[in-house]
């Protein structure tokens, strides 16, 4: 799960940067960029909410 943590950061920093892009100079393509990397984190934020689901169901 802590890997899939990391992943999160990761993607956040890319769409940081390709945020900037898009809205202050005009960069279409950094905008299509953003919107995968926003996905990327839906998806991955889902598989470790399903992870922690799953822990604390066992721990019970």
């Amino acid at each position: 799960m802590e890997e899939k943590f990391n992943q999160l950061k990761a993607i956040l920093a890319l769409a940081e940067d390709d945020m900037h892009k898009f809205y202050h100079k005009g960069n279409k393509s950094a905008g299509v960029r953003l919107r995968k990397n926003l996905k990327d984190v839906k998806d991955i934020s889902m598989e470790i909410r399903k992870e922690v689901l799953e822990m604390k169901r066992e721990k019970v």
